[in-house]
């Protein structure tokens, strides 16, 4: 692989990372602070794809689809948490995983029923169409940088609100005691409906920014919502930074890994051998990492404070 190439695939891994942060930052503060095992949050990433790509095509605009996608997807969450989620807290976390996963069924089969199963497509915005030189003869997609500087900017926000905010504080304070901060006069239930919400748009914010360069179809939140959930796992349950770190080096291990282990098979193996068990390798490289890691770090890199 050449020097070209290879920095490609870093910066594909690097902006795969930002999307799967936005996914599990959502998931990892309803799981740590709410203990609720929520497997549909996959089914709000395509839930916020699906109404970015309707309301940009309505609107004729990117910027107005993702304007309106954001409180869509937040009253979206919402109205899941009211209707089917909360009514599952206190219960076990096989009920939780049933609960959610029927929520997965039943809006994958509706997103089928309403735009059918072809897969969409959400037109680039002009202003971010085209490329910029990061090396000589190398242009990399403008869009992909935003995408980019777009996690960056919602990751530094978020730790803002989680670390430096009552409301953050509330959160960390319900994550550690949910019964002393509820005696202590604070509506715990209202708390985790907006913790809920809010992971919801991150979800489905995350959607809207990967539905220009990715189809968007029914079951597009399944593969995501895994690696998300490898995450949290490696970078500590409850901890935004941990997911953020965590986030980034989950795009890396699975971009360059897919790009460079046939490649290296080749070392050892005949070419057709070596693309069949290096791409066989590849998927199972993210799996490898995070058992190495929690070898050392059963908690993950980065584990909330409790």
């Amino acid at each position: 692989m050449n020097t070209t190439l290879l920095l490609i695939q870093v910066l594909n891994g690097l902006q795969f990372g930002i999307l799967l942060f936005l996914i599990a930052a959502g998931l990892t503060l309803v799981f740590g602070v709410m203990d609720f095992i929520n497997l549909a949050h996959g089914v709000q990433y395509m839930v916020g794809a699906y109404l970015g790509a309707t309301l940009a095509a309505w609107t004729g605009s990117f910027w107005l689809g993702l304007l309106l996608a954001l409180p869509a997807t937040l009253l979206f969450g919402l109205l899941l948490e009211f209707l089917v989620f909360r009514h599952f807290y206190d219960r076990d976390h096989l009920s939780q995983v049933l609960a959610t996963f029927g929520v997965i069924v039943f809006l994958n089969q509706a997103m089928k029923a309403l735009f059918g199963t072809a897969p969409l497509q959400m037109p680039l915005p002009e202003a971010l169409n085209g490329g910029i030189p990061v090396m000589d003869g190398l242009l990399y997609p403008t869009y992909r940088l935003a995408i980019l500087g777009a996690g960056l900017a919602v990751a530094g926000l978020l730790w803002f609100l989680v670390e430096r905010t009552r409301a953050g504080m509330l959160v960390r304070a319900g994550a550690s005691n949910a019964p002393m901060v509820s005696a202590l006069g604070i509506d715990i239930r209202r708390l985790f409906m907006l913790v809920f919400g809010f992971g919801a748009m991150l979800a489905g914010f995350a959607g809207v920014l990967a539905a220009p360069i990715l189809s968007v179809e029914p079951g597009m939140g399944d593969a995501p919502l895994i690696l998300a959930f490898v995450v949290i796992v490696i970078g500590g349950i409850g901890s935004i930074r941990g997911a953020f770190v965590a986030a980034l080096l989950v795009g890396l291990v699975e971009t360059l890994g897919r790009g460079m282990m046939p490649d290296l098979m080749r070392l050892f193996l005949d070419p057709s051998a070596a693309r069949q068990t290096g791409a066989a390798l590849a998927s199972m490289l993210v799996y490898i990492v995070m058992a190495a890691i929690l070898a050392f770090r059963p908690a993950g890199l980065f584990p909330a404070r409790r």
